[in-house]
């Protein structure tokens, strides 16, 4: 994991400023940890790395990538997020967002953002593994390979701190409550306009 953050890193130090983007960034993060407020008592079995019995803290290992576009300087933006990562299951899943966000506060070092925008979550068919009960949140019958879930309202909560110029940490959120939230950790690289 070491390894990971530092060719990151210094992968991030070596990258050009580009004036054209402007404030734009890009950003990797890992993902990360799912929690299922209510368990997954259900299901839980088929759970590999589950931190409890019933499911409420399951560590899925993956990643996002994503790009923003400010189109107001530094407080409104529009952000594009892909992740892949081993679902609950540890089985093939992700997600691709499209969200509308506003910056929400900054005090030096420290900003909050949220936003919101359509999400689609799928996931290798859970119909295909002994003992799946179908709690009919995502669709997809038995013969699919895919089950998929669409949220009009996918959101976001993230906070980040600015370690230089260049380069944010962040820690995102995603409160998909009542059924799952998930925390996600990583970096973002910005572009900045040359003075």
């Amino acid at each position: 994991m070491k390894l990971f953050w530092a060719v990151l890193l210094l992968i991030a130090g070596l990258l050009p400023d580009v004036s054209a983007f402007g404030q734009d960034n890009i950003g990797v993060k890992f993902f990360g940890l799912s929690i299922h407020p209510k368990g997954e008592k259900e299901n839980a079995l088929l759970m590999p790395n589950r931190l409890d019995e019933n499911g409420f803290f399951v560590l899925n290992l993956g990643a996002e990538w994503m790009y923003e576009k400010f189109v107001v300087e530094d407080r409104i933006s529009v952000k594009l997020v892909q992740a892949l990562y081993a679902d609950c299951a540890a089985r093939l899943g992700g997600f691709f967002h499209v969200g509308l966000r506003g910056k929400i506060f900054q005090i030096k070092r420290h900003s909050f953002s949220g936003g919101i925008g359509p999400t689609l979550v799928f996931r290798r068919n859970w119909m295909e593994m002994d003992d799946y009960e179908n709690l009919n949140r995502f669709k997809g019958d038995e013969s699919a390979k895919w089950q998929y879930l669409f949220l009009w309202y996918g959101g976001e909560l993230e906070y980040k701190y600015h370690l230089n110029e260049k380069l944010d940490a962040a820690i995102s959120f995603v409160p998909g409550y009542p059924d799952l939230m998930s925390l996600s950790i990583g970096v973002n690289y910005k572009f900045r306009k040359k003075e």
